[in-house]
Parts: structure tokens; sequence; C-alpha cells
């Protein structure tokens, strides 16, 4: 996740308060400096306030995920290759049995479909 900076009022006796922009923007941390991948609309010696959120790894969610799955807590989406393609006829039932219901939402066709639980 990008961080991002908001820029605060600044309230003491010798300033008026001013509520300036909130702007997300993404920055590497690098040689102990963060450095923004994209220019930013601030003026030179202008105080900001951040708040850092640091992005997760691809391989730490997936670590999370898989533990999950080992503790039978979550079960995971089957692969694009495990699912199996809709025939052209049932693609064609499908849709005549919503244009049989114009107007209606999907949520209440599937209902009426299903039938009491």
């Amino acid at each position: 996740m990008p961080f991002l900076p908001q820029i605060q009022p600044h309230n003491n006796a010798s300033q008026k308060s001013t509520l300036t922009m909130s702007e997300i923007i993404t920055a590497v941390y690098s040689n102990g400096m963060l450095r923004p991948q994209n220019p930013l609309s601030l003026t030179d010696g202008q105080t900001v306030r951040l708040q850092v959120l640091t992005e997760e790894t691809s391989s730490s969610t997936e670590q999370v995920i898989q533990s999950l799955v080992d503790a039978g807590l979550v079960t995971p989406p089957p692969r694009r290759g495990d699912v199996e393609a809709v025939s052209e006829e049932a693609w064609r039932e499908l849709t005549q049995r919503l244009e049989a219901s114009p107007g209606k939402p999907l949520s209440e066709i599937i209902i009426e479909e299903r039938g009491p639980m």
C-alpha cells in the first residue's frame, strides 16, 4: 500500500488555521530517505505529516492464505484451468431465464430459483 501524506492545519497564535490538500503517493525508502515515485504538488520547504503504510510482499500474503487453508478456515478458489466452461446450451438457458424477468434484480431471481430454505 502507498503511504498517505496528510497535510494538516497549523494552529498557533501567530498563524491562521488553513486546510490544504491530502494526497496518496508511492515512495521508495532508500538510504534513510523517502523518494516519491512521481512529482509532488508541494512547495520547497513545506511541512507535511506522513502516515507510512508498508506494502506486503506477495509471498508473505500467500503464506498467510496457505496457513488459513491448512487450518481449514478458508477454501481456496478453483484455479482457472480447474473451472469447467459453460456449455452453449446452458448459456442460452440462463439468458432465457434472465430475459423472462426484465428489471428484476439478479439476486431475487437466484433466491426464487433456489426455493425456500
